[in-house]
């Protein structure tokens, strides 16, 4: 049996394998100190994703406690993960917390922080050293690359029987707050040498990073240096298991001056770097808390950067965007951050403080997850419903999906063999979701569609002297790719093809006359 795997498929959509097949992640993220104990997990966390239709969650792994003592490495821990996820039927996706987290060294060992000399830190220009070890500091870079091998060994040892663990992500939001560039002595030398030929043969120029890249060249340089050390901890963790690798990115957004988001870090502007000096990752996945949250995803959704989600916000329109993810945009992972709080009391969840929310440009709604559960959870369901349709359909013209972009947003316009289709949005509710849908074109007559917060409508196509009308309407869902039927509507109920809040399934079959 082969090790998971990510590849394109037949019609060249980037696709996980587990076990050979398809997977697809309904995932969530844990909070980041969750996973330090083990009967907390069992205790807080697991019970509260059941009844999520969930299939994997991302977890932290720490190298503050595998590897307190140097050179002694203590796995019980990452062990306990692995077995509580088989006991629920779960797949784990491992978030390496090593040198980086959220563009700080958090969660490096006590003897790596104490040793400030030897993991020398980035510097701002006035000299002020940061909490940010630096990407140029080889000695570190080594350390965590021998502890990530050590990790991905005992995963192999522990775990490759059964494939619990299958995929990796490698640091987390890297790169420098409140600076544009490390100004430390060895990142002033780099900085003042030619650009590395490969960097040359991308921007079509040489010369220094200033004199190829102008303003832009502190980013550029952040972004090599990042990318070359993750590559040298993902490949050297590789070697002892192949296990797939990716790197996440803290968006580049509003107010965009160098520092204000963390410069190096694999945001679309700089992706060509990280995918030259990275080729060990495959793909380059955004943390999601805005309210555009559809416009990154389609920025991030390319030919050259499968859409992997591995943090997104937890509020009522996540369901629309989880849909619009999978149906949309051929995601292989959506994954709400803080998920085992969707099963709580909305008034028991920790928010940020407004004025870390300001300075950190987040939507505060994000964190408000009034009936949040139960749509994410039906979205959940009805995706592995639908797989087996799902994978015949995707990649051609015979699947669409919308969901709203924004508050000018008032619809979307549908083009199938046949027929168009038109959908309007629901007004935008708090705690609601946004109107989004996924229609699916059986045949010429017949078509699949989940809908939430939307009201959709067949049409003729224009120029067509016909009229059509709703042949037959059935509420239901797919068992193993099969239909279901459950409430055949027609009447009052027929009149308008409607969505509420909730997302619900329906067979719909036109005609023409």
């Amino acid at each position: 049996m082969s090790l998971p795997y990510v590849k394109k498929d037949e019609k060249g959509i980037c696709t996980l394998y587990v076990n050979d097949r398809p997977f697809f992640c309904r995932a969530g993220e844990i909070h980041n100190s969750s996973a330090s104990d083990l009967e907390f997990m069992k205790e807080n966390v697991w019970p509260n994703l059941r009844g999520l239709h969930m299939n994997s969650v991302i977890v932290p792994v720490y190298w503050e406690v595998i590897e307190e003592t140097e050179g002694v490495y203590d796995f019980s821990s990452v062990d306990g993960l692995i077995l509580q996820a088989r006991e629920e039927e779960m797949k784990l996706i491992f978030l390496w917390f090593g040198l980086w987290k959220n563009a700080e060294s958090m969660y490096v060992p006590a003897w790596v922080k104490q040793d400030p000399e030897k993991y020398f830190r980035a510097e701002k220009v006035n000299g002020d050293r940061m909490t940010t070890i630096s990407p140029l500091c080889d000695a570190a870079v080594e350390k965590d690359a021998q502890a990530f091998t050590a990790l991905m060994r005992h995963i192999r040892e522990f775990d490759a029987e059964q494939q619990t663990v299958i995929i990796i992500q490698v640091e987390n939001e890297i790169g420098l707050l409140g600076t544009d560039r490390d100004y430390s002595a060895a990142a002033k030398a780099a900085f003042a040498e030619s650009i590395p030929a490969a960097v040359s043969a991308l921007a079509g120029k040489t010369g220094t990073w200033e004199e190829v890249y102008g303003e832009d060249a502190g980013e550029r340089f952040m972004a090599w240096y990042f990318a070359n050390a993750v590559e040298k901890i993902a490949a050297a963790g590789k070697k002892e298991y192949d296990l797939p690798c990716y790197a996440n990115a803290w968006l580049r957004q509003y107010p965009w001056y160098p520092g204000s988001y963390p410069m190096g870090g694999p945001v679309e502007t700089v992706q060509d770097i990280w995918r030259c000096a990275a080729p060990s990752l495959f793909t380059f996945g955004p943390d999601i808390y805005v309210p555009y949250c559809a416009d990154v995803m389609d920025t991030y959704a390319t030919e050259e950067n499968a859409l992997f989600i591995p943090e997104i916000r937890k509020d009522a329109v996540t369901a629309s965007y989880a849909l619009y993810a999978f149906a949309g945009k051929n995601a292989i992972c959506y994954s709400p951050f803080g998920i085992e709080e969707l099963a709580l009391d909305p008034a028991l969840v920790d928010r940020p403080p407004m004025e870390v929310m300001i300075a950190l440009n987040i939507d505060p709604s994000a964190f408000d997850i009034t009936d949040s559960k139960d749509y994410l959870a039906t979205v959940y369901r009805m995706m592995d419903e639908i797989q087996p349709l799902y994978l015949e359909h995707r990649g051609t013209d015979h699947l669409k999906a919308f969901v709203r972009h924004g508050s000018l947003d008032n619809g979307a316009y549908l083009r199938f063999g046949k027929y168009d289709l038109t959908a309007a949005y629901a007004p935008m509710q708090t705690a609601k979701p946004l109107g989004a849908g996924m229609v699916m074109e059986l045949d010429e007559d017949t078509f699949l569609i989940i809908g939430m917060s939307c009201s959709m409508e067949f049409r003729v196509k224009p120029g067509c002297d016909r009229k059509m009308d709703i042949l037959r309407l059935e509420e239901g869902g797919l068992v193993n790719g099969e239909w279901q039927r459950k409430r055949i509507l027609n009447g009052d109920e027929k009149m308008s093809l409607s969505f509420g809040p909730m997302p619900k399934m329906v067979l719909v079959k036109v005609y023409q006359f």
